[in-house]
């Protein structure tokens, strides 16, 4: 699969594409139930599969802080693509620019005329361009133009409960990390890379792992069970997510103790899989309230490890 942000004089797409659009965020079954049949139909048509995506997303450009959280971030988007049979992922910087762009424009230049797209795939409730003012109307319209046939995808449900992003951010916030796992297809986790704390956790005989999450909100908050992956190896753990109260911490951190492991791993980018949440993030009236809560944190995982072992 090839990251692309930019498609001209790009020899692959000289006989045309078939593409799907949207923000794909957390690339949940629904997404991929998607781009299967979008992967069979390139196939069939012998045209390079490419999914057209925004960075930033449009929400994130129009609401700035207020805009919902991500399920995944771009890189963790683009690794679960590449087991989609993805083969290009065409992202496009969302800016000014483009927020002024009609619908017209944006079809015109990026999806007929760049991708010379053959075939294009989208959600029953697709709408893009200048205040989303392009829908399917529209592309058949102008695919019918460019020699593109436009379909719409029925929403994807499981037990007649339709698989939406939103649901699975709701479904976060409610700590029913069972349902996220059901939407997904795979257990809900997030990259970070390791980077030097404050050392607080080392002084109290709990250290920990540092994740920078560098995320304007969280999608989930409070302390966890945790796996981690460390190439062959994987990890067991306790994890925080928030943005530690009681340390008068302001910045969102991934912080985690991981049982059993003193391996120096600054640098290293983790995937952390959240497997059970233990409770909410609070502020402590005191330091040494909050360490004796973590010890009691531990010894919850390790028994909700122990009873869940495979």
């Amino acid at each position: 699969m090839k990251l692309l942000r930019s498609v001209q004089y790009l020899a692959d797409f000289e006989k045309g594409v078939v593409a799907t659009i949207g923000n794909f965020d957390g690339v949940h079954l629904g997404h991929q139930s998607l781009i299967k049949a979008l992967r069979a139909k390139a196939d069939k048509m012998n045209l390079p599969l490419v999914l057209i995506l925004f960075e930033p997303q449009s929400r994130e450009y129009f609401q700035k802080d207020n805009a919902p959280a991500r399920l995944s971030s771009l890189r963790e988007k683009l690794d679960i693509l590449r087991q989609c049979e993805v083969d290009f992922v065409y992202c496009v910087k969302f800016d000014s620019t483009l927020a002024m762009t009609t619908a017209s424009e944006f079809a015109g230049d990026h999806l007929f005329s760049a991708l010379k797209v053959k075939y294009l795939l989208v959600g029953e409730d697709f709408q893009f361009g200048k205040s989303r003012e392009g829908n399917i109307s529209l592309l058949r319209t102008l695919g019918a133009e460019y020699g593109c046939e436009v379909d719409t995808y029925h929403d994807f449900c499981i037990k007649n409960e339709r698989v939406s992003s939103t649901k699975i951010r709701q479904a976060l916030q409610d700590s029913n990390l069972d349902l996220v796992a059901k939407f997904l297809g795979r257990t809900f986790s997030l990259c970070g890379r390791v980077i030097r704390g404050d050392g607080r956790g080392r002084q109290w005989g709990i250290p920990t792992a540092n994740l920078s999450l560098h995320r304007l909100s969280l999608p989930l908050h409070g302390v966890f069970v945790v796996q981690v992956n460390l190439g062959s190896k994987i990890v067991h753990g306790v994890a925080n997510i928030g943005k530690r109260p009681t340390v008068d911490g302001t910045k969102n951190i991934l912080e985690i103790h991981l049982f059993d492991f003193d391996d120096s791993i600054y640098g290293e980018l983790l995937q952390v899989f959240f497997l059970h949440k233990l409770r909410d993030e609070v502020k402590f009236t005191s330091v040494d309230a909050l360490i004796a809560q973590i010890h009691n944190d531990i010894a919850a995982a390790k028994v909700f490890l122990n009873l869940n072992k495979q």
